[in-house]
């Protein structure tokens, strides 16, 4: 038994003597420190992403950029030649031509018209049009065209004519031009072309020998 004036602790009565108090877990985290081969796979992903983006987005802007038809003059045919001496030197010639018009993207090319400009010695003697067509994506489309030039004068150059055709060979030079539009989804854009050809054709063979163009 205390003595008077000492301190007793005294545990309080349970309502229940039954109920267990519950037991507490306390966890205890580290901290999150990310792995660094993750970091640098996940950089690795991000770029080669972007790059492949580009890429694509490259390939499709070359493939889908309108570019210009090509032009080739691929017969000249020279129908007949003749000089007339009286009253002055004169040229009769005829020409057959056939032009192919490439075009090299992947939409249709509608074009307006054609012209083509046939020249010797730097002298134009004469030209011819063409109306307008169509050439699918990627297709080519084959025009045809006469030109006839009676009564020419030659005088400048009847002496360089005549050792022409002793030759066989006679040069010509040729300006084709081409306009027209390409239709891109719902727009219409609009195509220009030229081509400078000098053309070698033979008068007994009526073949063109040699052509040098130059697209401009």
């Amino acid at each position: 038994m205390a003595s008077k004036g000492e301190f007793v602790y005294y545990a309080p009565i349970p309502s229940d003597p039954t109920h267990t108090q519950p037991q507490q877990t306390i966890v205890v985290l580290a901290p999150y420190r990310p792995n660094p081969n993750y970091r640098r796979r996940r950089r690795l992903l991000l770029c080669l992403s972007i790059t492949a983006s580009l890429l694509l987005l490259s390939t499709a802007i070359f493939f889908l950029f309108p570019s210009d038809p090509t032009l080739q003059l691929v017969r000249l045919k020279l129908n007949h030649v003749r000089v007339n001496s009286s009253p002055r030197p004169t040229l009769d010639l005829s020409f057959s031509l056939t032009i192919r018009v490439r075009n090299r993207d992947l939409f249709s090319l509608n074009y307006d018209s054609l012209r083509v400009t046939v020249g010797y010695r730097a002298r134009e003697l004469g030209f011819v049009s063409s109306d307008g067509g169509r050439v699918r994506a990627r297709g080519s489309s084959y025009v045809n065209a006469t030109l006839v030039l009676d009564g020419l004068e030659v005088i400048h150059d009847v002496f360089y004519l005549l050792e022409d055709l002793a030759r066989g060979v006679i040069p010509f030079d040729t300006d084709t031009e081409v306009e027209g539009t390409l239709g891109l989804f719902f727009f219409k854009i609009p195509i220009k072309a030229k081509a400078s050809c000098e053309v070698y054709v033979n008068i007994n063979s009526q073949t063109i020998v040699r052509q040098d163009c130059c697209p401009e």
